[in-house]
């Protein structure tokens, strides 16, 4: 009798062993993590605004192990954002999100593969960004009420590419439709590289292309910059002016942001913010990001979450207004 206690003592502390060795995989995997690779899953194509903060996050990043990029473009950025979405949950896979794959396109189409809020973990706001209207060099406009005059006198005759549908730069163009009255054709391409050489070409009349891929060329004189698309000016193109200065009311900005699946471990989270923090505070990435007209912003992730709640919100009325459908 006097031994019962004592089994009874031993029995509960093996039970209580063996629960926490069986606890959540991710528990484990949180307090040690990383332990291999880290997929990093960029939504569309190299080259574009996504693609750069990836990888400088990837190239500065000091994590213990490597960052890797992962492209898988397509579905206005929902094949990659998918492909986070229904991945284990133990912080070995994130997305560098943006404006469309987060709070764009749940309203744009009628088949979401994953749901924009609940299939994600929120790990941090990263940078923004205007998108730049360029047009082809041949197109006889030199600024947005000229490009309004000839669209008006011209309907439908003009085409405005984008790298898919449901990324900013083709809500960009249908925003700038409907508060214009004006009409013109989009163009989807599966990607910014394909679209850009029909632009040069004159393929394509139009492009409201992220700033740090367009303002490059625009300097370069193979397209000419007509406006930027955010309220205020960018420092890094402060002569060229703001769509809402001829058309008032008119504001889009661009932005991206690093998500993970749901259900990801808090100190997998808190971890990746804390080094988002750090390497784009770098002088040297912060000098990068201005030349390009990018805005480095690190929430926090309830930041974050707040944010995306209102552009859901946002985009949603934009989407309606427009009429706009991906399917």
């Amino acid at each position: 009798m006097a031994n019962r206690p004592t089994r009874w003592l031993t029995t509960l502390i093996g039970s209580s062993l063996l629960a926490l060795a069986c606890a959540s995989p991710a528990l484990a995997q949180g307090s040690g993590w990383p332990t291999k690779p880290i997929r990093l899953v960029v939504t569309f194509p190299p080259g574009g605004a996504p693609d750069i903060l990836a990888r400088l996050f990837a190239d500065k990043a000091q994590l213990g192990q490597p960052v890797v990029v992962d492209n898988k473009a397509g579905a206005g950025g929902n094949i990659g954002a998918e492909s986070v979405a229904k991945a284990p949950a133990d912080g070995y896979s994130v997305v560098m999100g943006t404006v469309g794959t987060h709070s764009i396109n749940g309203s744009l189409y009628a088949r979401m593969p994953y749901d924009m809020v609940k299939d994600f973990t929120p790990i941090a706001h990263v940078a923004s960004a205007p998108n730049l209207l360029v047009v082809t060099n041949n197109l006889p406009v030199k600024n947005v009420a000229e490009l309004i005059t000839y669209l008006k006198a011209n309907p439908n005759k003009l085409s405005f590419g984008s790298p898919g549908i449901g990324s900013s730069v083709h809500v960009s163009g249908e925003l700038f439709k409907s508060l214009t009255g004006t009409t013109m054709q989009h163009v989807p391409y599966k990607g910014r590289q394909f679209a850009i050489p029909d632009l040069v070409g004159g393929q394509i009349q139009l492009m409201f292309d992220n700033m740090p891929s367009a303002l490059p060329m625009a300097k370069e004189g193979k397209i000419r910059a007509l406006a930027q698309t955010t309220a205020t000016r960018s420092q890094a193109a402060p002569d060229v002016p703001t769509v809402g200065e001829t058309v008032p009311g008119f504001e889009a900005t661009t932005w991206f942001a690093m998500f993970a699946p749901a259900g990801t471990p808090r100190e997998v989270v808190t971890k990746l913010n804390a080094e988002l923090q750090r390497v784009f505070k770098l002088p040297d990435v912060l000098d990068k990001l201005k030349s390009l007209g990018l805005e480095p912003s690190i929430s926090t992730p309830d930041e974050l979450a707040k944010f995306q709640a209102a552009e859901i919100v946002k985009w949603a009325k934009v989407v309606k207004d427009s009429g706009a459908r991906a399917d």
